[in-house]
């Protein structure tokens, strides 16, 4: 019990002076972002939507706006029918690199996320909640990427999602955050596993991942 003190104590200090740390780093190229995301469609440049926290806790997540203003506030994209209408073209290319998560920073720093840890839901993912209320996910912070993510990502099942995140809350470890943080790098960089509405996931290859990754 000590140890798992002590590595929460640290893990949100890290996580504390990294946020800091980004946003300093960050802070000419949100910018640029902001205006480049008005001129594309304007309206609100951060977009805040409710998730679930910490002990189910509802919270306000922010992104940058990568949807147009008439899309559902309270639809994850993955239940989008047609993502492609509400899309922005600036949004593709911000959601592709998971620039859009950024603002995410700020959440970190308010004690409503961690770097890393299981990616918070949408009050509306009901069936999703449910299985994580069941292996006690929300025990500890979501993350702006985790397990989950470097393990399929959009083509990961929900069920299969749930499972990376038991497994994470059950490991985690100064040295299992290093792993999902270093592996996050390529993800962001090549786009790996990026998929927009659940119309588009090719299921063939969601049931390859959800039954090769457990072997």
């Amino acid at each position: 019990r000590n140890m798992k003190t002590t590595y929460r104590t640290i893990k949100r200090i890290a996580d504390i002076v990294l946020s800091v740390a980004g946003l300093a780093f960050f802070l000419i190229p949100f910018g640029l972002i902001a205006i480049l995301i008005y001129i594309d469609n304007p309206g609100k440049i951060i977009f805040a939507q409710e998730r679930i926290g910490l002990n189910g806790e509802i919270f306000y997540m922010y992104k940058f706006r990568t949807m147009r203003s008439n899309t559902p506030a309270y639809l994850a994209t993955a239940q989008l029918k047609d993502p492609d209408r509400y899309l922005t073209r600036l949004g593709r290319i911000l959601r592709k690199c998971s620039i859009d998560e950024l603002p995410q920073f700020v959440n970190v720093i308010r004690g409503d996320m961690s770097l890393i840890g299981p990616r918070p839901l949408i009050p509306q993912e009901e069936d999703m909640h449910r299985l994580r209320m069941q292996n006690h996910v929300y025990s500890i912070r979501p993350g702006i990427t985790g397990l989950a993510q470097i393990n399929g990502r959009d083509l990961t099942l929900p069920e299969d999602k749930v499972y990376w995140d038991a497994l994470y809350v059950r490991d985690c470890s100064f040295r299992l955050d290093m792993k999902i943080l270093f592996s996050t790098i390529p993800q962001i960089l090549t786009g790996k596993g990026v998929v927009e509405g659940y119309n588009n996931k090719p299921e063939k290859d969601a049931e390859l991942i959800r039954t090769t990754n457990k072997e």
